[in-house]
């Protein structure tokens, strides 16, 4: 180390060693010219032959005082630059205003794994790498996405159909009119992907989920009373706090009893709902007890520390027309589950949650992108699948699960709120998960989130833009790409007796792309932000140039994946303990 930084000093004052060199014979020309004065002196040295004379030999001249000269010039010049340097205006040529620029492909290289399948891809000539560990740490990124396009933008042809074709992960996917899983499931199956499919606009063609069979603990039981107060109607006088937590006691407390009282057949919401139906209150009797409070009295009997036991007393604190007023509020909350077709989905389960991480999956969530009123069910599975596959990451596998598991969710905003998301985002890179984010606009995600929308916005290192024409949108992009340094000229011309023109140049800083230029994108077009890279302006992924495009339906209409025929084939299959199966089409010619 002491080494390399003398040879670093030695090469910075080469120049002033050698200029002191060149110096001792000035000195020594001044020597050896004859002259009693100055005149004299630079005669000598001139025509007197004193500059022949110590020039003759190249090497500089160790006499003492022509060393001293030197010595005094290499450090005055020396001392010139540094003084010069430090006070040196601060110019930054053609940066003055503003340094930014488009990517290019340089830009975007040490992101790009060199084996296509093992990328995400964000654009037609930008990608990055599946690996969470790099060669080079710096060029590590998370593979959480915000993709913001206004509707017609091509969100889900330009990015999730593509993505969902590289296949290296499981993945669970949003799907808002039920396509995409007709139009990419056989490419999937053929690839040894296991489909799970629910269905919230047709029931009849859905897997049966059923949150129950994912509550192991009282911790599990609190995530799903948020999530459903979170994402249902019903909320109470007037927006009133107490009411939506008088309403999260008495879930609590009767969830906790199914859980841990109730046999596995019974443990869903149709029991809840008989059980709340149940709850008769009388205002003018404060002694009257219902069946339900008979049961959790024997449960208090037999354990009085119960976690049911304890919630349900707190209830119990509330006044007989109090009561009966949360009641109210806890059937309009749970009108949906009135419904018998819902009430038979939720019976059991089939969906296998916790099981994405274990081999490649892809599951996918079918909702209606017109009615919101079964959307509720999205978030909880959403919610149950990030806490399930957290845990299970750190339980059982270490901290990393062996397969990474990809959360495609279109139309974000309309499948309700995803409790504390904004604390996912951040801490499910590590367990090898990852979410994409797909919005008409980000206004959408700051109404539903509030304040903690910049939060996950800023835990997705990779954003593409795919056009549209929300205003806070445009704004924040806007502001984002910056602003780049250009030459403007300004031309002049004065009538009068004698015509004059002038012509003058001056450097300003203009916007990389205005909010105008934003707005009226070309379609093709899409603009990617990569954290740490130049911003790229890019062609949109072209879907039919996929290495497995042809196994698709919009390739060849012979791929249509029918879900009625894939949902009866699998129930006609009878399994014996953990045996698997895939289901192939083979479409005869």
């Amino acid at each position: 180390m002491r080494n390399k930084n003398l040879k670093k000093m030695l090469i910075l004052n080469l120049p002033y060693i050698l200029i002191g060199a060149f110096a001792t014979n000035l000195g020594e020309a001044w020597r050896l010219a004859e002259g009693a004065n100055l005149s004299e002196k630079i005669q000598g040295m001139v025509l007197g032959g004193g500059f022949s004379a110590a020039f003759a030999n190249p090497l500089p001249s160790l006499y003492l005082p022509d060393l001293l000269i030197g010595i005094i010039v290499g450090a005055i010049l020396r001392l010139a630059v540094y003084l010069k340097g430090k006070n040196a205006k601060k110019y930054r040529h053609n940066v003055e205003y503003g340094s930014a620029r488009w990517g290019t492909q340089a830009d975007i290289e040490p992101f790009v794994d060199t084996a296509f399948e093992n990328n995400v891809l964000l654009s037609q000539s930008e990608r990055i790498t599946m690996n969470s560990r790099p060669a080079e740490p710096k060029y590590a990124r998370n593979k959480n996405v915000l993709v913001v396009g206004g509707s017609g933008s091509g969100k889900t042809r330009f990015f999730i159909k593509p993505n969902l074709l590289q296949m290296h992960s499981s993945y669970c996917v949003t799907d808002p009119k039920g396509t995409i899983v007709n139009e990419v499931g056989n490419a999937l199956l053929k690839n040894g992907y296991e489909i799970k499919i629910f269905n919230t606009i047709n029931f009849k063609k859905s897997m049966h989920y059923n949150p129950f069979a994912y509550v192991h603990s009282e911790k599990d039981i609190l995530k799903l009373v948020t999530t459903l107060i979170a994402n249902t109607k019903g909320e109470g006088k007037g927006g009133d706090e107490f009411w939506e937590k008088a309403e999260k006691l008495l879930y609590s407390a009767l969830i906790g009893y199914i859980h841990y009282e109730a046999p596995e057949e019974e443990q869903n919401f149709s029991t809840l709902l008989e059980l709340i139906n149940a709850m008769e209150v009388r205002e003018d009797d404060e002694e009257f007890k219902n069946p339900v409070d008979l049961m959790f009295d024997e449960l208090a009997e037999r354990d009085p520390d119960h976690f049911a036991v304890r919630q349900y007393l707190k209830f119990k604190l509330a006044a007989g027309k109090t009561s009966k007023s949360i009641l109210v509020s806890c059937g309009a909350r749970l009108a949906p589950f009135d419904i018998k077709e819902l009430r038979e989905i939720t019976a059991y389960d089939e969906l296998e949650l916790d099981m994405l991480g274990d081999r490649k999956t892809a599951l996918f969530l079918i909702m209606s992108d017109t009615d919101a009123t079964f959307n509720f069910l999205i978030s909880m599975v959403y919610t149950q699948l990030f806490n399930l596959l957290c845990e299970k990451a750190d339980d059982v596998y270490g901290g990393r699960l062996p397969i990474h598991v990809r959360c495609l969710i279109d139309e974000m905003a309309n499948i309700g709120q995803i409790p504390n998301l904004e604390k996912l985002m951040a801490t499910i890179r590590s367990r090898e998960i990852s979410a994409a984010l797909v919005l008409q606009a980000k206004s959408q995600l700051k109404a539903i989130y509030k304040d903690n929308a910049d939060t996950i916005i800023g835990n997705c290192d990779s954003q593409i833009f795919l056009g549209g024409s929300e205003q806070t949108t445009l704004k924040d992009l806007n502001v984002t790409l910056g602003k780049e340094t250009i030459d403007m000229y300004n031309t002049g011309e004065t009538r009068g007796q004698s015509q004059s023109y002038n012509l003058n140049y001056q450097k300003l800083g203009h916007d990389l792309m205005s909010i105008d230029e934003l707005a009226v994108m070309d379609g093709a077009k899409c603009i990617v932000q990569i954290r740490g890279a130049r911003p790229f302006l890019s062609d949109k992924y072209d879907l039919t140039r996929h290495p497995k495009y042809g196994l698709t339906a919009d390739a060849d209409k012979r791929n249509w994946f029918d879900i009625e025929k894939f949902l009866k084939r699998k129930d006609n299959l009878i399994l014996s303990g953990d045996d698997r199966f895939t289901v192939i089409e083979v479409n005869e010619e």
